[in-house]
């Protein structure tokens, strides 16, 4: 991938980054912290649905035939982003004991999608 093939991706993953976070913030969620990096993870943004920590991957597809962004969270990816929100809780012990939840806001063609509770973290957490 040329330069500017990834300075494209990279401006894409941005402005799906900031429409997914008008979305959440639109109903009612509080950003925490973005693009939370560690060794073996990141998270694009970390909310607070009430009591809830909320972990969102935001994926964007610019063609449907890929399928949706959602579908690309796969077992790895799913474990890359609890190891990120283990780091980030351990960082934050006075929420760790609110409950969690990963979410997915997938977009890319026509109107963005939220997955609530996406997927249930595996153990050991």
């Amino acid at each position: 991938m040329g330069l500017w093939a990834r300075l494209s991706a990279r401006l894409r993953g941005q402005q799906g980054e900031a429409e997914a976070l008008r979305l959440l913030e639109a109903h009612g969620l509080k950003l925490l912290a973005c693009n939370y990096a560690v060794s073996g993870g990141e998270i694009d943004l970390i909310m607070r649905d009430g009591e809830a920590v909320v972990f969102v991957e935001v994926r964007w597809r610019s063609h449907a035939e890929f399928g949706s962004g959602a579908d690309s969270v796969d077992l790895t990816k799913q474990r890359r982003l609890q190891t990120a929100a283990r780091a980030w809780i351990s960082a934050h012990p006075r929420l760790a004991r609110s409950p969690l939840r990963f979410d997915i806001v997938s977009g890319g063609q026509g109107e963005p999608v939220w997955y609530r509770n996406a997927f249930e973290p595996r153990s050991p957490w």
